[in-house]
């Protein structure tokens, strides 16, 4: 079974999200389609009426940064 992950699990997020969708640019996603991402990854059991604009973009960074390690290897 999956860990548990919430909002506030930004780097774990963006790790699941990079395996997920690797062909993705992650600073080209939408908030309204981050969250949909977000809220569809296994282990995910946050609130989704408790996401935050902070939230999302901590998580896209996370993501971007997990995109970008990708590229480079």
């Amino acid at each position: 079974m999956p860990r548990e992950i919430q909002w506030n699990d930004s780097e774990e997020i963006g790790i699941q999200l990079q395996e997920k969708y690797p062909e993705i640019e992650p600073l080209t996603v939408r908030f309204t389609d981050l969250h949909k991402y977000v809220t569809a990854l296994p282990g995910f059991v946050g609130d989704p009426a408790k996401s935050t604009e902070p939230l999302l973009e901590a998580i896209q960074m996370a993501w971007n940064e997990e995109y970008e390690d990708a590229k480079n290897l």
